[in-house]
């Protein structure tokens, strides 16, 4: 029997506590599963590609999951999957909003390799407020992110907002 693969895809601009629930559970389901680190030129990244490569790897080392790899790549996921011989593509839902757009791209994914599967994994109830975005956000007015991320994650982006000189009162 093969190896079964699977991809977690994201931008993890910074890595969340959700993020890092949808690690642990996902790893659960494939012998090994690859965070595949990548860029999306939608959106306005708070670090750059090797700093969240090299956090993403921080944070996984942590969570001490044998099966688990992380790598940057910068590509169309179902061509990267097609690389790594993955089966699987791991996606983690918060609300309605996040499943009609996962729903589509698992849609496009099926229609370029069908024999790539597409897995949905509810968030955590305690973590499906949780969004890079709104960390990003809370940290620019000087909230508190504590809830949301690691230690390390939270201290890296009160460092960046410092150094972009956008820090709100702390």
């Amino acid at each position: 029997m093969s190896e079964r693969v699977g991809i977690y895809p994201g931008t993890f601009d910074p890595i969340t506590l959700g993020h890092a629930d949808i690690i642990r559970r996902g790893s659960k389901l494939v012998d090994r599963l690859i965070i595949g680190v990548t860029t999306n030129p939608s959106k306005d990244p708070m670090f750059s590609s090797e700093e969240r490569l090299s956090m993403v790897e921080r944070e996984v080392a942590a969570l001490g999951l044998d099966n688990v790899e992380v790598v940057g790549f910068n590509a169309l996921l179902v061509k990267f999957a097609q690389k790594l011989r993955a089966s699987v593509l791991i996606r983690g839902l918060r609300a309605v909003a996040d499943f009609e757009y996962e729903y589509q791209m698992a849609g496009m994914n099926q229609q370029l390799d069908h024999s790539i599967e597409t897995v949905f994994l509810m968030a955590d109830v305690s973590l499906q407020p949780i969004a890079s975005k709104l960390v990003k956000e809370i940290a620019l007015f000087g909230g508190d992110i504590t809830p949301f991320v690691s230690d390390q994650v939270r201290r890296d982006v009160i460092e960046r907002v410092k150094q972009r000189g956008q820090l709100g009162d702390y």
